[in-house]
């Protein structure tokens, strides 16, 4: 049976700064079976200039100016993300952040399970450095990015540790189905022979199927947005999964298990009826005296499978009968010298 991937319930900044919200939505991420939550930690002007513009969809959120929308929702402090971290660990729910900046991982690195790299941050070795330092578990994303950036992004965790996870990511928000490359994985595991799981930014109406066909690629890994409410304007709501959706991928993810089995070549129970009537016997092809010796052409097999297999047709060559035998009679070892 296939190990289903660990999966991040990727609540970003969908809690919109509001602790209650934030609780909200991590009991619904436990519920809906996710194995941890994770939180986008940051503030604004540590991201963005004032000249960066939007790389979303616009139809879904109208805010062009990074600085702007992130200012939005950069409210939490140390003490707020304290509270998050204890209520993860009351309802037994992994903790995961993305810190965007170098002051807040110190704060971090004794709480969370994995501390996430962004795509956006793989070619920026200065944070790269304060998170691997802390030796803590890195999920590395590997969005809109080239082969050599991530090798350098490695090399360079790699001084400190090898505690490392890819995830293959299209880094458009939402990602069309039809960009979803989900080839790359098999590409990523073979160039850098580590886990590699999905970061997935397709419409919960594309998810499921994106989702399963990365689950036959064994992935490790799965991380997707998550929100309470997939009809709210802006931010990651439209591309997330709510609770219902997170049910219904382990509906779906199971009864592919189901169909995917053991991977362990040999019979089923159900065939075992299958394998007696629909396989073969050695049975006499003429009548034969005792004292003959038995020919090849002597044989021939017949079904069922109740007799000698026609795979052992060797070891009854040249044995002399010690009875006078019929066309069409199943061979038996008594029958010889």
């Amino acid at each position: 049976m296939s190990k289903n991937p660990y999966f991040i319930a990727e609540i970003g900044v969908n809690h919109e700064a509001k602790i209650k919200l934030a609780k909200k939505l991590i009991r619904d991420a436990k519920v809906g079976g996710a194995n941890a939550i994770k939180l986008q930690c940051y503030k604004a002007e540590k991201i963005a200039s004032k000249y960066a513009q939007a790389y979303w969809d616009k139809n879904e959120e109208v805010e062009n100016n990074q600085l702007k929308l992130f200012k939005k929702f950069d409210k939490f402090n140390e003490n707020d993300y304290f509270k998050i971290y204890k209520y993860c660990k009351k309802i037994k729910i992994d903790f995961i952040v993305t810190p965007f900046d170098i002051e807040i991982v110190d704060f971090f690195s004794n709480k969370v399970k994995y501390f996430k790299i962004s795509s956006s941050d793989l070619t920026n070795h200065l944070l790269i450095e304060k998170i691997a330092k802390t030796k803590v578990p890195i999920i590395l994303s590997t969005g809109a990015s080239t082969i050599p950036e991530i090798s350098s992004a490695l090399k360079l965790i790699r001084k400190y540790h090898n505690k490392i996870t890819l995830l293959h990511c299209i880094l458009n928000y939402p990602t069309e189905k039809i960009n979803s490359n989900l080839n790359m994985i098999d590409d990523l595991k073979k160039k850098f022979d580590l886990p590699v799981g999905l970061s997935d930014h397709t419409r919960p109406k594309d998810s499921m199927e994106i989702l399963s066909i990365a689950h036959i690629k064994k992935i490790s890994m799965i991380e997707k947005h998550f929100t309470n409410d997939k009809k709210k304007p802006g931010n990651d709501h439209f591309h997330s999964f709510d609770k219902i959706d997170l049910k219904n991928y382990y509906k779906k993810i199971n009864n592919l298990n189901k169909v995917l089995g053991s991977g362990k070549k040999t019979f089923l129970e159900s065939e075992i009826i299958s394998r007696k009537n629909a396989r073969r016997s050695l049975f006499f092809n003429k009548n034969i005296n005792k004292g003959n010796r038995v020919k090849k052409e002597d044989l021939i097999a017949l079904r069922p499978a109740i007799g000698i297999s026609p795979s052992k047709y060797k070891s009854i060559i040249n044995k002399k009968l010690k009875i006078n035998v019929k066309k069409g009679q199943i061979i038996k070892k008594k029958f010889f010298f």
